[in-house]
């Protein structure tokens, strides 16, 4: 019973209440002058709530800035100052300024989300890797310490040149089967190199 009185009792006065505020003679809420009666340096959380973190505190310095219903002097002098300037403008020069104003932002706004795709980009070719580690680790150590090399000779490098021709050079077959001795003399012009195969010359049939 007690807690039903007390129901009652507050819906009567908030019913009092707003019959009030709905009449012709009450003034308009917003037309009302609020003075702060409590002043704090200290941290509130209600109003740090409330303000969503933008006031921590109500203190003496914040309160003539956020419950302030008018700009500062020179805030209206230079609002005023624009509104006369903004008289004295035509309408097609108005709508050219807008429409000159509009194409900047637009051109601004079209080279910052270039840049910004560029950036991306880069960022993303920067972190792209190019090449294989390992790989490059077996080029490395074949051609540094011939790891990974074939020992094997070619066909027909190994045979033997003739043993009647003087100054004949030799082939040395490397790693790779390419290393070439150049021959001396006349001979050595005559009879050109292929893939560490020596060639037979025109005129010379059976030299290998």
């Amino acid at each position: 019973p007690s807690v039903l009185d007390s129901f009652a009792l507050l819906s009567g006065q908030l019913n009092t209440l707003n019959k009030v505020l709905k009449q012709e003679k009450t003034p308009l809420l917003r037309n009302q002058v609020i003075i702060p009666l409590v002043l704090s340096p200290d941290r509130d959380e209600e109003i740090m709530r409330q303000t969503e973190g933008r006031v921590p505190v109500f203190s003496h310095e914040v309160v003539p800035d956020h419950l302030r219903t008018k700009p500062d002097p020179e805030v209206e002098e230079q609002e005023k100052q624009l509104i006369t300037d903004a008289a004295r403008i035509s309408s097609d020069a108005a709508q050219k300024q807008i429409q000159s104003l509009n194409k900047m932002c637009s051109n601004l706004l079209e080279k910052i989300s270039k840049e910004e795709r560029e950036s991306e980009s880069g960022g993303l070719r920067q972190n792209k890797q190019t090449f294989n580690p390992a790989d490059t680790n077996a080029l490395v150590a074949a051609v540094a310490f011939g790891k990974g090399l074939s020992n094997r000779r070619p066909p027909g490098s190994g045979a033997a040149v003739q043993s009647g021709q003087p100054g004949a050079g030799a082939i040395i077959a490397g790693a790779s089967g390419m290393q070439q001795v150049p021959m001396t003399g006349a001979a050595a012009q005559q009879q050109p190199m292929l893939a560490g195969v020596q060639m037979a010359a025109a005129g010379q049939p059976g030299k290998s």
